[in-house]
């Protein structure tokens, strides 16, 4: 999606709150046109460009938004619920998914008192269910695979009930970022090479310090751009800044990698084992990088670009 080029406006939480809720009353209200539709979703992300999703004032509007923006109009619980009767799904993904979901955000407090591991091993039991399911239908499927757990934290984090977190992780899985999800994670592993290409052409000085390290993308940011920085604390900037990549596309995740490099770029060029600075990424600053990252896109090639924006969903692509 194009990007606007202002990505502040002085307003107040308590206003933008009130823009937020009538925006998401007009868009529950009934028989409207398909270009109105469209009009109202390009001023709902603009919205959260300029200003941020104000959650603090009301804690409902993000779960609201991010359903709009990944076009889930309603959930069905009872077919979540036969899912779930089915239990774990086979004893080698059992051990595999259980392996992850005990450490997943381990280290934020909030996030275990609200999403206990056995709702996080559940969803992610009913997704490879109706994967399955949806591979029989001829429909592209999915197991578990590393990153997963992660992916799911934030819905699950947010969303009013576990039926409606399995349902936008289950949209976000199968429309945002399929080829992250695939057996041998292609798309995670494109979206590091792309990180390396389009270091590159913003600023080679940067990228060929890194080079002579030895530092490649691959061995700082593929954690990064696997779970879209979900494991970057802290968790609120988490959030912050998947408002955007819902908003505008999450192939941007990998400019917002980008984003953090430049803001520690001064370290890394000092340093002699810059290495030791990208075992862990600063905490997140998700304004200061969303900001940073809207203004980098323009100085990527567009064919670059162009394969920035497929690699989250295009199984074809392979980049060398």
């Amino acid at each position: 999606l194009p990007l606007p080029s202002s990505t502040t406006r002085a307003t107040t939480p308590n206003t933008r709150a009130v823009e937020f809720t009538k925006l998401l009353e007009i868009e529950h209200s009934v028989h409207r046109e398909p270009q109105v539709v469209k009009e109202d979703l390009k001023r709902l992300r603009r919205l959260i460009l300029a200003d941020g999703i104000p959650a603090k004032i009301d804690s409902s509007l993000r779960p609201r938004i991010w359903k709009i923006l990944l076009q889930i109009p309603k959930v069905d619980g009872e077919a979540y619920l036969e899912l779930v009767r089915r239990g774990p799904c086979g004893s080698a993904l059992k051990e595999k998914i259980r392996n992850d979901t005990f450490r997943t955000l381990a280290t934020d407090r909030a996030f275990k008192e609200r999403v206990p591991e056995e709702k996080l091993v559940r969803l992610l039991d009913a997704f490879v269910w109706k994967s399955k399911d949806n591979a029989q239908q001829g429909k592209l499927g999915f197991a578990y695979v590393q990153g997963m757990n992660v992916l799911a934290a934030p819905f699950l984090y947010i969303m009013p009930s576990e039926v409606e977190a399995f349902y936008a992780f289950s949209t976000f899985i199968e429309q945002c970022c399929p080829t992250y999800v695939q057996p041998a994670l292609d798309g995670a592993h494109n979206g590091v090479k792309l990180l390396d290409k389009c270091l590159e052409a913003l600023d080679p000085e940067l990228f060929n310090h890194l080079q002579s390290k030895g530092l490649h993308a691959l061995l700082y940011a593929f954690p990064s751009v696997l779970t879209l920085c979900a494991g970057t604390p802290p968790l609120d900037q988490v959030l912050q800044l998947w408002d955007f990549l819902l908003a505008y596309g999450v192939h941007l995740n990998v400019l917002c990698i980008i984003a953090q490099l430049f803001l520690i770029r001064g370290d890394l060029m000092s340093s002699q084992s810059p290495n030791t600075l990208l075992r862990k990424f600063p905490p997140l600053d998700a304004q200061q990088i969303i900001a940073m990252a809207v203004t980098l896109v323009r100085d990527i090639p567009l064919g670059l670009y162009q394969d920035l924006v497929r690699h989250p969903w295009d199984i074809s692509l392979s980049i060398e």
